[in-house]
């Protein structure tokens, strides 16, 4: 009997078919907090508009005008500036008169005349014609009385002035863009030479971590191994006095969910050394060298405030094995940031008392040079919970909820195989919000059994349009699945089966997997044929089936798959497997095996449809009957079956007390069966 891979199977559910973001109050009590970008906002506007904004507020004239005063004697002088603008003095009688006082208001302004600068200003253009206008203006008046133009000069500042605080705004706009970039690193000035220092965020007796081992549930194989890290560092001496080394690295490895991040966080809070927490993707920098640079600040860091912890959360960022895709002649920034890692991990002293921690979910993407020894001594992993787990992660996750009292925990750890500690975290609140919604005064093991159901199958959708002949069909296909799990011994025992759409499905059957650690060859054809039971019960009551099928012929297939190129369970193909644990399935075979492989494919998934028609024929009247009593109740439980298959008599006993299972379940989930 081949040992089971540690894969994990999709859920049993077949589905057919006034606070602030941080919790305070956002009220009259809170003042804004200063921030220096408005002061850089503020200066670059006074100097935006300095540059842009007219230099001089005096109103302008056209010729004609000019022309037309000259002529009414109303100038007193004229005065031309760099050959460029004419300055236009009024006499003391003109400035009274209020068609100038108008001109002033019909352009914005405002305030009397100037007593001692111009009244009006225009630009001359050419100095000769301009003079020669004004000449011609006056020719009919007597010569004493003609206006004689001045001619001035004045130093000009505008044009260097503007390229000034261009400049100075192109350098002040860097200068915050390299800031931001640099970030609060190295130091609280953020300045744009420290974007090389570590990002790592330091606790240590200041600033006291309050999560322990005690809030850390399910994992205590795990716990063991980190516990003895924390012993490295608390006491030294009683391992290097027998000659021993200080580990330098441990890899937390397991499925995402399953308390990597949370155990790290344990070991801030045990250790009472000095803790970096960072992740990987800190390094990470549009710069060329700079994740290098915060490699080597951040041990630079640990060296000096050893004995102390460096915890990398999702190493993967980094850490990939070098060499794969990488651009030929490019400078990758990632492989060098890992080269750097890999120098500093094998460069410093094993008696220094720096440990490295560091968690992933992608381990096997690793680059081997990361993993040998020397550099992360020994991989912890942390796995999906199993039933005596789950029970011990029920009573963290209960102890702040507003409980019914008796609420049985080893009933909710038993309805939730293959579940994370996310998940069991995530179906607490869940059950918490259900029951609020509900108003409830506390949270009862209906709102629990409800918090599953939402999570694995999705919403309810009670008003989505059905027609009866598709709700007829779902109850049939729904029927047809219950009744071949219930009459196939190796089959998982039914929990409850609905017609009320959830998700994207018409319809949903719960299954309570048996959890184990390795499966036989009977046990996964039971699976496959109550798989098929949905489609063969169409066929079997309407004489033809749809497409409503489709994530059960996906399982099928995969099934059947494992079962000849991975399993070695197929007498044919023999005890051959193409998988490998780093590259996944590979082809190492002949286009004749490839065929071989097909056919007994097909045979197998063939086989358990004949056989899940042939059950469903058998028992026609008791699949009919389910499926009436489905369209009927719209949701039917285990006690429904009983009444009309009775007791299933290879039903195993169901185990009271969870506390008191000593054999290691599996990882297995109950499966997911979606329909279209």
């Amino acid at each position: 009997m081949a040992e089971q891979k540690n894969h994990k199977p999709k859920i049993v559910v077949k589905k057919d078919s006034n606070k602030t973001p941080e919790g305070g109050d956002k009220g009259k009590g809170n003042i804004p907090r200063f921030n220096m970008n408005w002061i850089y906002i503020l200066i670059a506007v006074v100097l935006g508009a300095f540059l842009f904004l007219p230099k001089n507020s005096q109103n302008t004239v056209k010729t004609k005008e000019l022309y037309e005063m000259l002529q009414e004697e109303h100038v007193k002088e004229i005065k031309v500036i760099n050959q460029k603008r004419a300055y236009i003095y009024l006499t003391d009688s003109a400035k009274k008169l209020e068609k100038y006082k108008k001109k002033n208001r019909d352009q914005g302004i405002s305030r009397s005349f100037n007593p001692n600068g111009p009244d009006f200003e225009m630009e001359t253009g050419e100095i000769k014609t301009f003079t020669e206008g004004i000449d011609q203006a006056q020719k009919e008046l007597p010569t004493e009385k003609h206006i004689e133009v001045d001619h001035d000069t004045e130093p000009e500042y505008d044009g260097v002035f503007s390229w000034i605080i261009f400049f100075g705004l192109l350098l002040g706009f860097w200068y915050l863009m390299m800031r931001r970039m640099g970030g609060p690193a190295g130091g609280g000035a953020g300045q744009i030479f420290n974007i090389g220092k570590s990002k790592a965020q330091l606790f240590d007796k200041d600033t006291k971590v309050n999560v322990t081992f005690a809030d850390v549930a399910g994992l205590e194989e795990a716990k063991v191994e980190v516990m003895e890290i924390v012993d490295f560092l608390k006491n030294p001496k009683k391992y290097t006095d027998l000659g021993g080394k200080i580990p330098k690295g441990a890899l937390l490895v397991g499925p995402p969910g399953t308390g990597k991040t949370l155990l790290a966080k344990a070991v801030a809070g045990e250790a009472n050394v000095p803790f970096f927490s960072l992740s990987g993707s800190d390094f990470v920098e549009m710069f060329v060298g700079v994740g290098a640079s915060r490699v080597r600040d951040l041990f630079k860091q640990a060296k000096e405030k050893a004995p102390c912890i460096i915890f990398i959360d999702e190493i993967d960022a980094i850490g990939r094995a070098r060499g794969k895709n990488a651009m030929q002649g490019s400078n990758d920034e990632r492989e060098n940031t890992l080269n750097q890692l890999l120098t500093e991990m094998d460069g410093f002293g094993t008696d220094t008392g720096v440990i490295i921690l560091a968690a992933t979910n992608r381990v096997d993407v690793l680059d081997s040079a990361l993993l040998r020894a020397g550099r992360f001594d020994r991989q912890i992993y942390a796995d999906m919970p199993d039933l005596r787990e789950r029970r011990a992660i029920f009573d963290v996750h209960l102890k702040p909820l507003k409980i019914e009292k008796d609420l049985d925990r080893d009933f909710l750890a038993r309805q939730t195989p293959g579940f994370s500690g996310a998940d069991i975290a995530n179906m607490c609140n869940e059950a918490a919000l259900i029951a609020a919604r509900k108003s409830k005064k506390v949270i009862e093991k209906q709102d629990f059994l409800d918090a599953v159901d939402r999570i694995i199958g999705g919403l309810e959708k009670k008003n989505k349009i059905i027609t009866p002949e598709e709700k007829r069909a779902v109850a049939v296909h729904e029927a047809g699945h219950a009744t071949v799990s219930w009459l196939c011994e190796h089959a998982h025992p039914l929990v409850k089966v609905t017609i009320v759409p959830r998700g994207r499905s018409l319809g949903a059957a719960w299954y309570l997997p048996e959890e184990r650690q390795i499966t036989t060859t009977e046990q996964i054809l039971d699976e496959m044929c109550a798989t098929l039971g949905g489609r063969a019960a169409e066929y079997v009551t309407f004489g033809k089936i749809s497409t409503g099928a489709l994530s059960d012929l996906e399982k099928v297939t995969r099934q059947a798959m494992a079962m000849v190129s991975i399993y070695g369970l197929n007498d044919k193909v023999g005890n051959i497997s193409y998988y490998n644990m780093n590259e996944g399935f590979t082809k190492p075979f002949s286009e004749q095996t490839a065929a071989l492989m097909d056919a007994e494919i097909k045979r197998i998934t063939d086989e358990q449809y004949e056989r899940a028609i042939k059950i469903l024929e058998d028992n026609r009247d008791k699949l009919d009957q389910l499926a009436d009593k489905l369209l009927e109740k719209e949701v039917i439980f285990k006690e429904d079956l009983e009444n009309i298959f009775g007791k299933r008599p290879f039903e195993k006993e169901e185990i009271e007390d969870a506390k008191v299972v000593e054999e290691k379940t599996s990882t297995e989930t109950t499966e997911e069966k979606t329909e279209e």
